[in-house]
């Protein structure tokens, strides 16, 4: 009998990365026989443990954009007791290709990027046309070089766990009438301003849904409490706000109990999606052209503006027309087309 092949997978930082990146996990175990390993870093190290290709999770004992050249060379060193047969550098830095190499990995696959020569000695220059999709560009790493992908590719999928769902709501106890259905909102995104729609509009969602019974949730992190708390006072503190209560993994539980979602372009659509969940995406600064949700269930809307998508921070004309004039009602709409 063979010995399966031991991958380790040095998985990109941003949530909603790493979760179509399980497009890749998913592929390398269809291919062939065997074991995959991710190293992540903290942000996006809960996604990986919703995974089932994945056996084992090794955190990055760095924060985000530290170099840590003595830290890697230690956990590169490490790694050699693992024997691993291949590396997959998905992130394109010259810094996520070290361990790696530290470890001693006889095949080091990744993107050309950031002077990584010698570091990959399976390097791959991308060519952004025939993969215009970053889910394609993750995938392409479980063929060979210039090998064509096939047309259809597994979407991401994560796992839910009823004990931890039920140690979930233990911790964060809430009140739904039986049957009642939960339209989540999620008005963050990390990248700024202009990819979040108005707390007005995300409130007058919530509104509509208040009084045809619905419970509204509101998620996000620590830095996005405040537009969480902007929609609660517009609501009369009428939704059921988890924004910077929860970690990665109930925030997974949570939304996977949710009838519907309305998010920004986030990592927290990319889960949304990745939990089967019917899901609206609002479209600013940013298109679904490079990373949509990967899902049968989800209305995009934008307006298409001459001046979107920017892919700006800050609206450069700072009025941010592509959002604001983006009206409620475009949302309630796509969520009755959903048939939720």
């Amino acid at each position: 009998m063979s010995t399966p092949k031991k991958i380790l997978i040095i998985g990109p930082s941003w949530i909603g990365d790493m979760i179509m990146a399980q497009t890749l996990f998913k592929l390398l175990k269809q291919r062939e026989d065997c074991i995959v390993d991710v190293l992540a870093p903290a942000h996006s190290a809960a996604v990986v443990t919703r995974m089932p290709e994945i056996r084992q999770l090794i955190p990055l004992p760095l924060g985000h954009g530290e170099l840590g050249l003595l830290k890697r060379y230690q956990l590169g060193k490490q790694l050699r007791n693992e024997h691993y047969d291949q590396a997959i550098v998905m992130p394109r830095s010259f810094k996520s290709a070290l361990i790696p190499f530290f470890a001693k990995i006889p095949v080091r696959t990744g993107w050309l990027g950031e002077c990584r020569f010698g570091l990959l000695n399976d390097a791959r220059r991308m060519n952004k046309e025939a993969l215009p999709l970053c889910v394609q560009r993750f995938a392409a790493h479980a063929f060979a070089k210039n090998e064509p992908l096939p047309k259809d590719l597994p979407w991401p999928e994560l796992t839910q766990s009823p004990q931890s769902l039920a140690a979930t709501l233990s911790e964060h106890p809430v009140k739904i009438a039986q049957n009642q259905p939960i339209l989540a909102l999620c008005p963050g995104a990390a990248f700024g301003e202009a990819k979040r729609w108005p707390a007005e509009h995300y409130a007058a969602v919530a509104i509509d849904k208040l009084k045809d019974g619905w419970a509204v949730w509101l998620f996000g992190s620590k830095a996005e409490m405040p537009q969480a708390q902007a929609i609660q006072d517009l609501c009369d503190n009428q939704c059921v706000d988890f924004a910077g209560k929860l970690q990665l993994t109930e925030t997974m539980d949570l939304m996977s109990c949710t009838t519907a979602v309305v998010a920004n372009d986030s990592g927290l659509m990319h889960i949304a999606a990745a939990l089967n969940r019917p899901l609206v995406v609002v479209y600013g600064s940013t298109s679904p052209k490079f990373t949509p949700p990967l899902s049968t269930q989800v209305k995009m809307v934008s307006l298409g503006l001459s001046c979107s998508p920017c892919f700006k921070r800050e609206c450069p004309l700072t009025h941010l027309n592509c959002l604001k004039q983006l009206t409620p009602n475009l949302v309630l709409k796509s969520l009755m087309e959903l048939n939720v």
